[in-house]
């Protein structure tokens, strides 16, 4: 009953509801009993808790997360610095620290486009000889200093210099460059330069302090100034000269924008091992170019992973100079059909990487076909391998391997279908060498590998082009570098035509897309390109692997759709960020 009066009390109320005077307030209030104060209380409590979790959700409605700047990060990186400047630069570590501390004409975008970074606006001749930049206002160096054209004419002189032999050089062999004004630059080009843009990316280094000394002896090599997104604020060196780490801090006016994260540790190390301690002992956050075994063991212990497709292609280049079997084109099939190149990605890249058919890297999409072919089992498959080398005389002999026996000169002789696989003693490689034998020997293959350190392969082997068939990486940054993978020109040492492949056809085809600006027609011509290796089989393409980074879990921003080289994970580090505050929308620019 008393619950019966007292609902009836507050009908009343909201029926007869006037705002109340403080004397009809404590007149009602002072009715109440206890079990109704208790009730009376409980209702006002929802209420205004109610009303606190409208009002909270309505503003997070109105409310947006923006990066702030703050923050540090540390990463590890493999090997030492030696010349931290874009004209001798050779190795990744190298790269790596240039892509943070220096700006070039043009920059990567993170999917894989080039846009304006020093140069305002730029222009290309109707004949794709002559490319006009012209720079923004208030370039500066970060010691200061004002960067001009004349540095971007002195970056480029000094690469172009035979006696300082840069690895640059040949980017801009025959082209010549002229000082319009205090804003222009004008590069006109021998013939037309379908990647010349590219080129462009180069980072531009001060002209006052690199003429100082000889390039190569000149300190800046290790305590480099530039106009990138962050700065040296300080250099740690062992009692040798090595450096141990970099301290890098934002800079102010990177013409880009001020980065958000205000801090970068890099530190060095001499293996995976002892970077992998450092991660998960904690002194850095964040490594990149890991194996992929150890990418899954971090994996499991909840590191946050990111990987991208890198343009290496990693194939077989067969040699017919120094074994003839490989002038048949059935036995060529006949490996490349038998290799489970599925496999080698599972169990030799842990799923880090894709298997291909093609010369052409599959991060390069607009030159990839799609593979119609349906799947078939692999039993399939080699039962029609087989078939197709008993077809042409292969029988497996006393030996235990294919043979086959054919009559010269009223003599029969009897060949063994074997021969050698030459390769690198990394890991990846050894044991990608190891399954492809597995494979190859279970048809009745005789095949030996030979593993060498990288030197001695590059030296004994390579270039003296001395191998059956060598298991090896293709690096390809750029479009053009098809041309010196594949045009007979390069068969040679100095040459990066490891398959000393002879086509003209092809020449012609490679020589053309160089020069062919328009990318339309450059697509049509690479397609061409691949319907003619594809045709002769001079090697067998196996897998193209993924650059693998581990991050921190609270870092934002990071983006990897399309990376050439590992330095092109820095290519928008300057919109990483790490810390936030909430906005209202309409504050938010």
């Amino acid at each position: 009953m008393e619950s019966y009066f007292f609902m009836e009390k507050i009908r009343n109320l909201i029926r007869n509801f006037t705002l109340p005077d403080k004397k009809q307030i404590n007149l009602v209030l002072s009715s109440f009993s206890k079990k109704e104060w208790a009730v009376f209380a409980t209702l006002v409590a929802i209420c205004i808790i109610s009303g606190f979790l409208i009002l909270k959700n309505l503003n997070q409605s109105f409310m947006v997360n923006l990066p702030m700047r703050g923050g540090e990060i540390s990463e590890g990186i493999l090997g030492s610095p030696r010349f931290i400047n874009p004209v001798l630069a050779f190795s990744d570590t190298d790269r790596d620290l240039i892509s943070l501390i220096y700006s070039g004409l043009m920059r990567k975008s993170p999917d894989g486009t080039l846009i304006p970074d020093l140069a305002e606006k730029y222009n290309v001749s109707k004949n794709g000889l002559v490319y006009t930049f012209t720079l923004k206002d208030n370039l500066y160096f970060h010691d200061g200093t004002p960067l001009t054209v004349d540095d971007i004419i002195f970056t480029i002189e000094k690469i172009k210099d035979p006696i300082i032999k840069s690895p640059r050089k040949g980017n801009f062999d025959g082209v010549n460059m002229e000082k319009i004004d205090e804003k222009n630059i004008q590069f006109t080009l021998r013939q037309p330069y379908a990647s010349f843009l590219e080129n462009m990316t180069l980072g531009i280094m001060p002209k006052d302090i690199w003429n100082k000394s000889p390039i190569e002896l000149n300190e800046t090599n290790i305590n480099p100034v530039g106009s990138g997104p962050y700065m040296v604020s300080n250099v740690s060196k062992q009692s040798s000269g090595i450096v141990d780490y970099y301290e890098l801090t934002y800079f102010k006016k990177f013409i880009l924008g001020a980065p958000y994260i205000k801090n970068l540790t890099i530190r060095f190390y001499p293996n995976e091992n002892e970077m992998i301690q450092a991660l998960e002992s904690g002194n850095i956050t964040q490594i990149g170019s890991i194996m992929p075994e150890n990418a899954e063991i971090l994996k499991e212990k909840n590191y946050r992973i990111k990987s991208s497709i890198l343009p290496r292609v990693f194939g077989l280049f067969f040699n017919q100079n120094q074994n003839h079997i490989f002038t048949n084109k059935v036995i060529i099939k006949a490996i490349n059909d038998t290799i489970d190149k599925d496999r080698i990605v599972r169990s030799v890249l842990r799923g880090y990487g894709v298997a291909i058919d093609e010369p052409i890297p599959p991060n390069m999409i607009a030159y990839q076909k799609l593979n119609s072919e349906n799947k078939i089992s692999r039993e399939e498959i080699l039962k029609k391998v087989q078939s197709s080398l008993a077809k042409d005389g292969w029988k497996i002999g006393a030996s235990g391997y294919l043979e086959k026996t054919v009559t010269e000169k009223k003599k029969k002789v009897t060949t063994v279908l074997e021969f050698s696989i030459s390769t690198g003693n990394a890991p990846e490689l050894a044991k990608s060498a190891e399954l492809i034998k597995e494979d190859l020997t279970a048809i009745g293959m005789k095949v030996d590998i030979k593993t060498f350190e990288v030197g001695n392969l590059n030296q004994s082997v390579i270039r003296p082009r001395k191998y059956d068939a060598l298991l090896f990486g293709q690096i390809i940054n750029n479009e053009s570098d098809l041309y010196a993978f594949w045009h007979s020109s390069q068969r040679k040492d100095p040459g990066l035509n490891v398959a000393i492949y002879t086509n003209t056809k092809v020449d012609k085809i490679l020589e053309d897309a160089f020069i062919t600006v328009d990318e339309k027609a450059r697509i049509k011509k690479y397609a061409q390109f691949e319907d003619e290796i594809k045709k002769d089989m001079p090697a067998i393409f196996l897998y193209s692997p993924n650059f693998i980074y581990v991050v921190g879990k609270d870092l934002k921003g990071l983006t990897m759709d399309h990376i050439i080289a590992p330095a092109d994970r820095f290519s928008n580090i300057y919109l990483w960020y790490i810390q936030t505050d909430s906005v209202w929308k309409i504050f938010a620019k």
